[in-house]
């Protein structure tokens, strides 16, 4: 497995060793073992989620607070996203940074979002299946999230204007300085 850490410390980008013939390919899509030391971190994944999204649908940015915080192990198994973590712990020193990486069915791309992060995703293909790993259990009560399209943080979506999808309930978020009450 190939890892690289994006300039968001803690934050990684995972591509697995793929192994192709006639009949198809196999590739091992996660090891605790390889993960953690690879990582550096001593994760454990609790649950597994997926969705299903249409092309330019934007789900996000959100996170779990307090001790209901999660750290996710995202990736496509069909089609293909921008997925976007954003730094939000106040004491980082790349607060309120962001990442966007492509991730899709071909490239088998997976990122890795710690604990203390918003996390969010556009839908670029017809379709996609979105699959996560989380390390704590959900709770509606820790939910919390910002605007997807919070002006302090600029972040390209690849999707064009107009012709974004978003819940009611992501639309009214408040925008990261409003939640954090600071000006990037």
């Amino acid at each position: 497995m190939n890892i690289q850490e994006t300039k968001l410390k803690g934050c990684f980008i995972l591509e697995p060793r793929k192994f192709e013939d006639e009949r198809g390919y196999f590739f091992e899509s996660f090891n605790e073992k390889t993960f953690n030391d690879l990582t550096q971190t001593n994760t454990h994944f609790v649950q597994d989620n997926q969705s299903y999204s249409k092309r330019g649908v934007i789900r996000g940015l959100h996170a779990q607070a307090g001790s209901h915080a999660q750290a996710k192990l995202v990736r496509v198994l069909k089609g293909e996203v921008i997925d976007v973590a954003v730094d939000a712990r106040p004491d980082s020193s790349t607060f309120g940074q962001h990442v966007a990486v492509n991730l899709s069915a071909e490239n088998n791309r997976q990122l890795f979002v710690p604990r203390g992060f918003l996390h969010g995703f556009s839908v670029l293909s017809e379709e996609a299946v979105f699959f996560y790993k989380c390390d704590n259990f959900y709770n509606k009560e820790s939910e919390q999230g910002i605007l997807y399209n919070s002006p302090e943080l600029n972040i390209d979506w690849g999707i064009e204007a107009g012709a974004e999808i978003v819940s009611e309930k992501d639309i009214i978020l408040p925008t990261f300085n409003e939640l954090f009450k600071v000006q990037l």
